[in-house]
């Protein structure tokens, strides 16, 4: 296999695992439930309504909740995009 500058790429490299992360919600005393559940609504993919009030009760019961678990960039985008929304963010856990 050759990259655009001709280099022999390793195939073994090239089809190597890209590293995944976790998205974690952690519980604070200022987001309100309703806003909780909305933003996992609205920023993560497939998440149903249940589902985000599902994850915002274990939030509130426990602490936090995996919200996500995929590649890194794109947890990288969804913990931003919680983040700016003003929810508590754990940093990105890559597995």
């Amino acid at each position: 296999m050759f990259n655009s500058l001709g280099k022999v790429l390793d195939p073994k490299k090239s089809k190597a695992k890209y590293p995944e992360a976790r998205v974690i919600v952690l519980d604070d005393n200022f987001n309100t439930f309703q806003h909780v559940a909305n933003c996992l609504l609205t920023i993560i993919p497939g998440m149903s309504e249940q589902m985000a009030w599902d994850l915002t009760i274990n939030v509130d019961k426990t602490g936090s909740a995996e919200v996500w678990r995929g590649n890194l960039e794109q947890a990288e985008l969804y913990h931003e995009q919680l983040f700016s929304k003003g929810l508590t963010m754990a940093p990105i856990e890559k597995t």
